[in-house]
């Protein structure tokens, strides 16, 4: 389709350039890091992008967890599918981020901040676990009044589906809610993920501002997990998690809500909320791949939603969508970072 059409996929979060390098217990200890943990920057931190730049090899990849599947949605989607859109700042840094979107088809509307340096996290790889320790920056200064501008509202109006990636709900909660008003009204498809821990533990009034809009609520079992401590549920169990993130309050009643729960390599779980009260739960095994092709698992969760939403914006069932996401997981994990191979592989169904 051409662009001037508009974007059927439109991704909403905080853009930031990657830092990332094999460490270990040694560095992690140094700056007060647990080994596969999301946490927002504090002022311990503000040595590591250095650290890892000068001292550990640091590669730089464009990164933000939506930015990473927006890129991943666009590998699988035809050409001029996906917009992504967040504030940058006015540096050689936000250079690296549009051509690696340019690079994967994904079209940029960036907010141009003046006075705060682009975003960037410091991923810290340790054998299979990775430590994200992010510096918003500019990504932190996204306003309302961006997404409002005509030339880009209008884009918005185009979109089908629109995803956004929990870690906005620290920056501008009023932008997210301005498209989950939109698809409620227009009977469009919402989906957010929760993106971290922290979110449901430190932002959960903003999280459950947002909730209520989504159709499709993404998470892995630690969120999960986060989200059912902070709201007082009292259980452990995912599979019950799931089914009662699926019944939480929704306002766009054409549409059911679908909690979908990654667990690594044990089976992701989804639950649908069915109109007579009932829950349907599925698990889907993922697809197995031996030990020695994992190169980095940095970005699976992003991969995974990619994929995922890919099938969503096609028309997918639930059951394929979560099979591409799988697939595209599969594949990232073997590269450095949230990547993909090139040239570009056509998804295969798993014969599960």
């Amino acid at each position: 389709m051409a662009a001037s059409e508009g974007y059927p996929l439109l991704c909403l979060e905080n853009p930031l350039l990657d830092i990332q390098a094999v460490g270990d217990e040694s560095l992690l200890k140094k700056y007060d890091v647990k080994a596969n943990d999301a946490i927002l920057a504090e002022e311990k931190h503000m040595g590591l992008y250095e650290d890892l730049l000068q001292n550990y090899d640091a590669k730089l990849i464009a990164g933000g967890a939506a930015q990473n599947t927006a890129r991943g949605a666009q590998y699988i989607l035809p050409e001029n599918s996906v917009l992504y859109i967040g504030c940058v700042g006015r540096d050689k840094y936000a250079d690296t981020l549009r051509d690696a979107c340019k690079q994967a088809g994904v079209h940029t509307e960036y907010r141009i901040d003046d006075t705060q340096p682009t975003g960037k996290c410091g991923a810290i790889i340790t054998g299979h676990n990775r430590s994200l320790v992010t510096h918003l920056a500019a990504a932190n200064e996204y306003k309302l009044d961006h997404l409002k501008q005509p030339h880009i509202w209008s884009l918005v109006e185009k979109a089908k589906v629109y995803y956004v990636g929990g870690f906005h709900l620290t920056v501008c909660v009023p932008a997210i809610l301005a498209l989950a008003e939109e698809a409620a009204a227009k009977n469009k498809i919402f989906a957010l993920s929760i993106s971290a821990p922290f979110i449901p533990q430190f932002f959960k009034d903003q999280l459950d501002s947002v909730v209520p809009y989504t159709d499709y609520l993404i998470g892995n079992e630690t969120e999960a997990l986060a989200f059912a401590e902070s709201h007082g549920w009292g259980i452990t169990d995912i599979v019950e998690i799931a089914k009662k993130l699926a019944t939480l309050p929704k306002k766009n009643t054409n549409r059911p809500r679908v909690a979908i729960v990654t667990q690594g390599t044990l089976p992701t779980v989804t639950a649908v909320a069915k109109e007579n009260g009932e829950v349907e739960v599925k698990q889907f095994t993922v697809r197995e791949i031996s030990k020695d092709k994992i190169n980095d698992t940095n970005g699976a969760g992003d991969a995974f939603a990619g994929g995922f939403i890919a099938g969503i914006v096609q028309g997918k069932s639930l059951e394929e969508s979560i099979d591409i996401g799988q697939w595209l997981a599969s594949l990232s994990i073997q590269e450095l970072g949230p990547s993909f191979p090139y040239p570009k592989q056509t998804y295969t169904p798993s014969k599960q």
